[in-house]
């Protein structure tokens, strides 16, 4: 059977893990997650494998313990060499260990870490209903909500949750491209939030930038989105939080 997530954990934080399975299937997204998925006499690796090659994105409960976790360390390595998502979400505040920073030292966080726990698996949920291109449940607000269709509306949206953009999809697709080398699969997310409230393609490529803490890759990533067009410079230098 396909599932959307893998979730990847140390047995040591299996109340977390169990914490997000329930909240994302309450909401109709579909985890693999071990020991409940493995079937007894079933081979462990064998199934963490076939679960992997049907899943779309690999969350990580990053903490103390899934940071020093062979086990974890290889599940995120298959989940890069089959190309899945990967989405970090930090509940424990400690430097990512060398093995895994050769996977994941590029992806954008989640962070868990303060706060209530529902919260943080809202914005989990609502950063995944996005990597699947599911639509809201009914009863649910996701960070932005999308604005109502017109028939001014582009003809070839990026995804539905963009229809009210006025900047062109392609245009949409390459920042977001452009974005996602950089900090990973939320990158979708960042557009999708930001895009509605741009005037036009510079505004937008202003208010990602700030979601890159590297200086110089913030500057890359302006550089790389302004090449070849004749938009309004963009302003550089600015961190998270402008």
């Amino acid at each position: 059977m396909a599932h959307d997530v893998f979730l990847s954990h140390s047995h040591q934080d299996k109340v977390f893990a169990d914490a997000i399975c329930h909240s994302l299937e309450a909401h109709g997204i579909r985890c693999w997650v071990a020991p409940r998925d493995i079937r007894p006499s079933e081979d462990w690796a064998e199934a963490i494998i076939n679960a992997l090659d049907t899943a779309r994105v690999l969350v990580l409960v990053f903490s103390s313990n899934s940071n020093s976790s062979p086990q974890v360390r290889r599940e995120v390595e298959r989940a890069v060499n089959k190309g899945l998502h990967i989405l970090p979400l930090r509940i424990e505040n400690v430097p990512l260990s060398k093995s895994l920073e050769y996977f994941i030292s590029t992806q954008h966080w989640l962070d868990a870490i303060e706060g209530k726990l529902d919260f943080h698996l809202g914005q989990l949920r609502d950063c995944l209903l996005v990597l699947l291109e599911r639509p809201a449940m009914p009863h649910e607000t996701a960070f932005v909500e999308s604005p109502p269709s017109t028939a001014s509306a582009p003809a070839r949206p990026l995804s539905p949750t963009l229809a009210g953009t006025a900047i062109d999809s392609a245009v949409l697709a390459r920042i977001e491209g452009n974005l996602a080398q950089l900090i990973g699969p939320i990158a979708k997310l960042l557009v999708r939030r930001m895009a509605p409230g741009a005037a036009g393609p510079a505004e937008l490529i202003a208010r990602l930038a700030g979601e890159i803490d590297d200086a110089v890759e913030r500057k890359s990533f302006i550089a790389r989105c302004q090449g070849g067009h004749d938009w309004e410079p963009v302003p550089v230098g600015r961190g998270k939080g402008w």
